[in-house]
């Protein structure tokens, strides 16, 4: 499913038609993050999702998520896409450790995963970023929602996700030792 998206003003390393050719052949590289906020004690208290429009109008959830550019760290691509989804005033904390807790494969077409990008094959590195400052979502996302984890699993949002993500975050939510 195709989402509305704000024009990346620096490309990286191909232009749009080499881009399409290279989604065609070979895997991506994503990194996507959750933002969240801990209580005082550092436990999970609330999930960031993204609300977009797809070009069928349709409203879904999402991820702060884009490519990894070549000669980019993960450390750099997290910051990069964090910064440019939920504003410079966010304040992400990077995880200490760039072991994500989830990699995602997303295919064309319905497959064993159940992670669906109609545009390309891509691997996504996973990670859950708590941010301390004030979020201001991208133009092409029209809010930044915090939802709580008990929010965040009801089945009403785990419809609003789009090829398959309600899975992943299902899989942070438990990362993080929510609902033990």
């Amino acid at each position: 499913m195709n989402f509305l998206r704000t024009p990346d003003p620096n490309p990286g390393w191909l232009n749009e038609d080499d881009l399409r050719e290279a989604r065609r052949r070979l895997p991506m590289v994503y990194v996507q993050a959750l933002p969240v906020r801990l209580d005082p004690l550092g436990y999970l208290s609330e999930i960031g999702l993204l609300l977009q429009a797809t070009p069928e109008g349709e409203m879904m959830y999402t991820f702060v998520s884009g490519r990894v550019m070549y000669r980019e760290t993960i450390r750099a691509a997290l910051l990069r896409h964090l910064e440019k989804d939920l504003g410079a005033m966010a304040f992400p904390q990077l995880p200490v450790s760039t072991t994500p807790f989830a990699v995602a494969e997303f295919f064309p077409s319905p497959s064993e995963t159940g992670l669906t990008d109609d545009r390309q094959h891509a691997v996504a590195l996973s990670y859950l970023v708590p941010v301390r400052g004030e979020c201001s979502p991208r133009q092409d996302a029209l809010q930044l929602s915090w939802l709580t984890p008990e929010e965040a699993l009801s089945p009403e949002v785990q419809a609003e996700f789009a090829g398959g993500r309600g899975d992943l975050v299902r899989q942070a939510v438990a990362h993080a030792g929510w609902g033990r």
